[in-house]
């Protein structure tokens, strides 16, 4: 077995490291059907060069098994402030039990981080039992309960049997999310490479013996977010992290056709996570405003009316986010994890941004948000410009989230001493207001 180990956005073998022997893939099918599906949606670049394989990463990390090449992809942010911001993003609860020295090194590190959060979520909302929720029953009873079905009740009651049939809700621990939960912890059991977690998970699996086995669908795990109420928001942090452990271990939606369902490793999206950790900090930091993640720019674009014979729709560019108070959009903003302050800005970026800076008004501005562990980066601004006059016409901003940064504002879930500093930082994101010290 040869391992091949990378950060998220770098290469392998490495330019300015010792020297790897080249390695090709193996002539199994199979194994380059699976490099081929990773290189197409982008999850890792595979290139088979004629001097050996060669690996690029994006803002994927995790682990995949290429044959007897085993891929690990590390991210670069360390392990606590990383476990602070993924904590905050998803609402999860403090994780006292994960050891970071030796998980921060262990080729499986990030799996067995939401693998050990996931068992704290547990532990957590079933540490008093299963809740109990109500299941809808249809039953022939003695004694009514709930709504009486009266044609069938008539009828029984015509062929001498003096029971109703009704329809009713029983408060029971047999429910569809305790049979998701139980179903993710199967799922936990299978991808831990820990003894003393999976045993662990076996004993929260004896707690739910009266739940109904059943398989983690992806429909049933939606339906089962989608299902969430005031009441039951307790369980969604749990099936947040299966939802992210399912993501992270299957195919993509378009592979569905392909035999092989299940991914050999588990790549998790930074860039996913990074927009959902900024739309919580915007969201809750920005009083007065309301920020709309996939905003519509409806009515930007139009195929002209003599000129569509297709009949198509006219394409809507949806910005990650768009920053609103009251009917008036404030800011365009797009949230992408990759440092620009060591790289430079790729060109479908910049084109993307300018695109919607042209489309906001007169001198209007997007606003790009990436991810940096530099602390001293700061903002750039391309100004986009009147290729006959000169006169500038829009502008792009880069505007750095130092990562280290947002961790400390955030630890223990947000501190009240450090309010004023978190309102101040989510104004400077967003609006470009003076910067906090």
């Amino acid at each position: 077995m040869i391992t091949a180990e990378l950060r998220e956005w770098s290469s392998w073998p490495p330019e300015d490291g010792p020297p790897v022997p080249p390695h090709h893939l193996e002539p199994s099918a199979e194994v380059r059907a699976l490099a081929d599906t990773l290189h197409r949606s982008g999850r890792l670049r595979v290139r088979e060069l004629r001097s050996g394989l060669r690996l690029e990463a994006t803002s994927y990390v995790g682990t995949v098994r290429l044959g007897a090449l085993a891929v690990v992809i590390r991210p670069k942010l360390p392990g606590l402030p990383l476990r602070t911001l993924l904590r905050y993003a998803y609402g999860l609860c403090p994780l006292e039990r994960f050891d970071a020295l030796p998980q921060d090194t262990a080729p499986q590190a990030f799996q067995a981080l939401l693998l050990h959060q996931l068992e704290a979520e547990l532990q957590r909302l079933l540490g008093q039992g299963p809740p109990r929720g109500y299941v809808q029953r249809e039953e022939t009873l003695d004694s009514p309960r709930g709504r009486i079905d009266l044609p069938a009740s008539l009828q029984a009651l015509h062929a001498g049997q003096a029971r109703l049939r009704c329809t009713h809700h029983a408060r029971l621990e047999d429910h569809p999310l305790n049979q998701t939960l139980r179903a993710g912890l199967a799922l936990a059991a299978r991808l831990t490479h820990e003894p003393v977690l999976r045993q662990r998970l076996h004993r929260l699996d004896t707690g739910l013996r009266g739940v109904t086995p059943v398989r983690l669908e992806p429909w049933r795990l939606a339906r089962a977010l989608h299902d969430t109420n005031r009441l039951t928001a307790a369980y969604r942090p749990a099936l947040t992290l299966l939802q992210l452990l399912l993501d992270a271990g299957g195919m993509l939606p378009e592979d569905a056709a392909a035999q092989t369902h299940v991914l050999p490793g588990f790549l998790f999206d930074m860039n996913r996570f990074f927009q959902v950790l900024l739309a919580r900090f915007l969201t809750e930091h920005l009083p007065g405003h309301t920020v709309h993640p996939e905003f519509p720019l409806q009515g930007m674009m139009a195929y002209a009316p003599a000129h569509n014979p297709l009949g198509r729709r006219a394409p809507v560019p949806r910005p990650d986010f768009a920053l609103r108070q009251g009917p008036r959009v404030l800011a365009l903003l797009e949230a992408k994890y990759r440092d620009l302050w060591e790289t430079p800005l790729p060109r479908d970026m910049l084109y993307q941004l300018s695109l919607y800076a042209l489309s906001h008004d007169a001198l209007g501005s997007a606003t790009l948000l990436y991810a940096t562990l530099a602390p001293d980066a700061r903002e750039q601004v391309i100004d986009v410009r009147d290729v006959v006059h000169g006169a500038r016409r829009g502008r792009v901003i880069l505007r750095p989230v130092v990562l280290p940064t947002l961790a400390h504002l955030l630890e223990d879930g947000g501190k009240d001493g450090l309010r004023n500093e978190r309102l101040a930082f989510a104004r400077w994101l967003a609006l470009g207001e003076r910067k906090p010290a």
